[in-house]
């Protein structure tokens, strides 16, 4: 069986209440690519915390798609790069030209010197890796690439077929890092085996750890060297980016779950609501509460 050609993104419920995500459906291949023609639109509200990794290249199209909460119109000459974990929503009537690519963790099996090179900068899970405004030349370029992906992917199975496709995927990839919209910094092989293991832990444990000593200690180095690591690799401090990943998750619970806050502060590691609060307000400039009120205000 194929997988999904498309976003296989599920409805949200009563849009009065809380709105509610659903898990990304699965893929029998770890992989999926889709040609989009800018005909059809996606009819419904779909809201979805992903599983894979996706990439989305808009040629042209309209609309506006939301990842996490941070929203974003669709025009001409887009890349949007959106990490497994995320919560994406796509508005409804939005079409576009272009091409949907959706992939699991063999993708990195396959291509180790690719996930220490190349997911640290495009996949990191931060708001700044989302989307980016291509140039006419690099967009025509990356067009041509993966229209060779999807006519890959659309031929009957062969001996080493998935081989193939990771090979376009990983020159995909070494393009996109190589666009000047995307800071690239040169690192030695050991310093980006070590940042990527910093962002691994990060998007496992932000939820629980929430001090740089802690990570430091987790990968065997000194609290200066991770700071160092992290402000060359990112251009942000170490308590700024696990607070990122922690204010993020943070909303996400608040948007897409019922539970009291309370109980989200316990889930995020958080000794007190009130230290919760603090934190939150600190990091968005509105309490978890008027957060959530916001939400349920704009949705009835």
């Amino acid at each position: 069986m194929k997988p999904s050609s498309d976003f296989t993104l599920l409805s949200s419920n009563n849009m009065n209440s809380l709105q509610t995500v659903s898990l990304e459906k699965g893929l029998s291949e770890d992989f999926s690519i889709a040609l989009k023609d800018g005909k059809q639109p996606i009819e419904n509200l779909l809201i979805n915390r992903l599983i894979y990794n996706q990439m989305v290249f808009v040629r042209k199209g309209s609309g506006q798609l939301s990842i996490d909460d941070e929203n974003y119109g669709l025009g001409i000459d887009q890349l949007f790069l959106f990490s497994k974990g995320q919560i994406l929503s796509i508005d409804p009537q939005t079409v576009f030209e272009g091409f949907v690519v959706i992939f699991g963790e063999n993708f990195w099996q396959k291509n180790p010197s690719s996930e220490s090179e190349c997911r640290p900068l495009i996949f990191s899970g931060l708001s700044s890796n989302n989307m980016l405004t291509l140039p006419e030349i690099t967009s025509s370029e990356l067009s041509f690439l993966f229209k060779c992906l999807w006519e890959e992917y659309k031929k009957p199975g062969y001996a080493n077929k998935s081989d193939v496709l990771a090979a376009f995927l990983k020159i995909i990839m070494i393009k996109i890092v190589n666009m000047n919209t995307v800071p690239q910094k040169a690192f030695d092989s050991y310093d980006r085996k070590l940042y990527h293991k910093f962002m691994d832990l990060l998007n496992v444990d932000s939820i629980q750890s929430h001090e740089v000593s802690s990570y430091a200690r987790q990968m065997g180095i000194s609290m200066r060297k991770l700071a160092e690591l992290s402000k060359k690799y990112s251009g942000k401090a170490t308590k700024d980016l696990i607070s990122s990943h922690l204010t993020m998750e943070a909303k996400r619970l608040l948007q897409f779950s019922s539970m009291p806050i309370k109980e989200i502060a316990y889930k995020l590691n958080f000794s007190t609501p009130d230290q919760f609060s603090h934190f939150f307000k600190k990091n968005t400039s509105v309490s978890p509460q008027n957060f959530r009120s916001k939400l349920i205000l704009n949705l009835s």
